[in-house]
């Protein structure tokens, strides 16, 4: 059983990596400055995108996934990217909008809780 468990988490990790690798370079290369334009971060009125370090362009990518996703939370950093972009409706953001940060982010966390679970098996065998 433990080694089913353990197969599926693997698999499951290889495929977050790969959907988020290419969601990640799709957003990079194709769809970032059009979603920046659709959604209007408040940090972008102060500088323009790529003047921000990584970690900051991050944190843009990951407040829009949350408003996007978690539209109605009010804790947290869930809750504090709805605050910052009231301005957002996630039912008139366009699927193509949508999917790139799906992709990274939801797969990071997904990938997140896969090595977790790999983790947790290997160390106690």
């Amino acid at each position: 059983m433990i080694e089913l468990i353990l197969t599926y988490a693997i698999a499951v990790l290889m495929a977050c990596f790969l959907i988020a690798s290419f969601s990640g370079l799709y957003l990079i290369f194709f769809s970032l400055k059009p979603t920046n334009d659709m959604l209007k971060h408040p940090y972008l009125s102060m500088q323009p995108f790529n003047r921000f370090s990584l970690s900051i362009r991050c944190s843009i990518l990951l407040d829009y996934f949350f408003r996007l996703f978690f539209p109605n939370v009010q804790f947290w950093l869930i809750g504090h990217a709805n605050r910052i972009l009231p301005h957002v409706i996630p039912s008139q953001v366009p699927v193509k909008i949508k999917w790139p940060l799906l992709g990274l982010w939801g797969c990071c966390f997904i990938g997140i809780l896969c090595m977790c679970v790999v983790w947790g098996i290997l160390l106690t065998r």
